[in-house]
């Protein structure tokens, strides 16, 4: 139990330190994260950088380290030669002396001392009598003539000299200045025998290494100098080595960025090398592919909207014939026999609709050309959504309520085309309301007003949700028409709410209803508005993943241009 406890405290503390340094980190590592992830070039670069500082490290501690050991032992080599050549010119002293006495013995050793310093390149000496002798009341004293001599010397050393298994001995020390400074150095041991019985004497001869380690720290310092220049040059190359490589890149990338927006005469240039000409070349002739299918849509379009109006325009006149022709059946509805009767009724029935189906292709035609003008007024919405109302009551078996929850300020819009919205959605809901009430609900908020519709009919699939604003589309095509509507309502109903810089949905659940929102801005200069009114019902669980099932955030559409519209 008690390991137990003290894990779980380790692991808790091991991820509030790791919490710690994300909060810590994240500032700065984060958008460097994010451009990584994002830039190939970057990626190149940074790793191109690593591995060369890697091979820069490795290369300047190679040379480094053998300009080091190479002058330590070209400084070793030099100082044991000295040491031997003053050792010999001493020890000839001793033995051309006749010395027998402790006075003479003494100068003696004050003479060997001075031939150390003259015949070798060091003042550092320290002559001493080594341990272990019989005693000789004439042996001269110890004599040195730096005191940091004596205290480099170390016993292992002493030893070594004492054991006479080699002529001379060295040693790497550290002479310690009266200062406190310190001086890398070698000491060099060497056996002198003294006349007269005195014994033999031990002989230390210093070497400071000092313009040896400023050599080194020259050598360190213009190493260290050339690798930042070397990285620097590198990085500088790799750069542009990277934008040189990656231009015919950023040169398709963006080729087809301007493709994508609709510059159809965007061509990728020449980049001077065969791999690449070559995609050039080809993406080159994609785009004159798709340039002339393009065009040619274009021209079939633009022919598609002329027939179009030009049919209806034409239509419109054995359409006037027809219905005045009509109009003579019925004045002498008294001479005929029922069946004419329904006949005429019939006939009149069907040119109203033939005539309402001229004028939505005219309007969609208008559309399509853009040369749509608005008639803006100011209009209170609660009051357009009544009169709507009031209009298709008779036509509806059931009842249909208004609900102003908001909405009474008035608002610059074109009210013909707002009522022809509200009448097509309020329409729709009576032809599949299935005889059940229905609700239009109108409110606001600071930046939209909304009107929603809502029906409790049959309802119809999530996967047909995304076609009702389709032209000529039904859900049902056997299903009966009580108003006699042409299909294209709820498409002209989003290209009016479209043109107002508004948004026009629709939510649907068989066996559930339907509920339609238009939403539109207040003003010219709102470019995002939240909904005030929520495109799934409140009586109707929301699902998950519905992002507006609360009225989320919209966005004013962008106007959309007639060649966007053909395509």
């Amino acid at each position: 139990m008690t390991r137990t406890r003290g894990r779980s405290r380790f692991a808790l503390a091991w991820r509030r330190a790791h919490l710690r340094w994300v909060r810590v980190t994240q500032p700065v590592l984060g958008p460097f994260r994010a451009r990584w992830r994002r830039s190939l070039m970057l990626r190149t670069m940074t790793i191109t950088g690593l591995v060369t500082g890697f091979v820069v490290l490795v290369s300047g501690v190679f040379i480094l380290s053998s300009i080091s050991d190479d002058l330590y032992t070209s400084r070793r080599d030099q100082a044991l030669q000295d040491s031997a050549r003053a050792t010999l010119a001493a020890q000839h002293d001793l033995d051309a002396s006749d010395a027998s006495n402790r006075g003479s013995l003494s100068t003696l050793a004050e003479s060997v001392r001075r031939t150390v310093r003259d015949t070798s390149s060091s003042q550092m000496v320290y002559l001493r009598r080594q341990p272990g002798q019989t005693t000789f009341p004439e042996a001269p004293p110890p004599s040195y003539t730096n005191r940091m001599l004596v205290d480099a010397v170390s016993p292992e050393l002493a030893k070594a000299v004492a054991a006479d298994t080699q002529p001379q001995h060295w040693q790497s020390v550290t002479f310690v200045e009266e200062d406190g400074t310190t001086s890398p150095g070698i000491v060099v041991a060497s056996s002198l025998s003294f006349p007269a019985g005195a014994g033999t004497y031990d002989l230390f001869i210093g070497y400071k290494l000092s313009d040896t380690q400023g050599t080194l720290s020259f050598v360190q310092r213009t190493l260290l100098i050339t690798a930042a220049a070397m990285m620097a040059f590198i990085g500088i190359l790799v750069w542009i080595i990277s934008r040189v490589v990656f231009r015919p890149i950023r040169a398709a990338a963006d080729t087809s960025r301007r493709l994508a927006a609709g510059e159809t005469d965007a061509r990728m240039p020449v980049q001077n090398d065969e791999h690449f000409d070559m995609l050039s070349e080809g993406f080159n002739d994609m785009a004159d592919t798709l340039q002339a299918r393009i065009q040619e849509l274009d021209e079939v379009s633009e022919m598609q909207q002329r027939f179009v109006s030009d049919v209806s325009h034409e239509l419109r006149t054995p359409l006037t014939t027809i219905r005045l022709a009509g109009e003579v059946l019925q004045g002498q509805k008294d001479g005929l026999s029922p069946g004419q009767l329904r006949a005429v009724e019939v006939l009149g029935t069907q040119v109203d609709r033939f005539e309402s189906l001229l004028g939505d292709l005219l309007e969609i035609s208008r559309y399509d050309a853009g040369r749509v003008l608005l008639e803006t007024e100011p209009t209170n919405l609660v009051h357009l959504a009544h009169e709507v109302v009031e209009g298709l009551q008779p036509l509806s078996s059931s009842l249909i309520e208004v609900r102003p929850l908001g909405g009474y300020a008035p608002i610059d819009v074109d009210a013909r085309r707002i009522r022809r919205i509200v009448s097509n959605l309020v329409g729709n809901a009576i032809e599949h309301g299935e005889g059940n009430p229905i609700v239009v609900s109108i409110d606001s908020n600071a930046s939209a007003i909304a009107i929603t519709v809502r029906d409790w009919g049959i309802g119809i699939s999530p996967v047909d949700v995304d076609h009702v604003f389709d032209r000529f589309w039904r859900a049902d095509p056997s299903r009966k028409r009580t108003l006699g509507g042409t299909g294209l309502g709820l498409a002209i109903a989003r290209e009016d709410a479209a043109v107002h810089g508004g948004t026009l949905e629709a939510w649907s659940r068989p066996g559930m209803g339907s509920n339609f929102r238009l939403t539109i801005p207040r003003a010219d200069g709102i470019s995002a508005f939240m909904s005030p009114l929520p495109l799934v019902p409140d009586d109707v669980e929301h699902e998950d993943g519905d992002p507006q099932a609360t009225g989320g955030w919209l966005r004013r559409p962008r106007r959309r241009t007639r060649k966007e519209k053909r395509q």
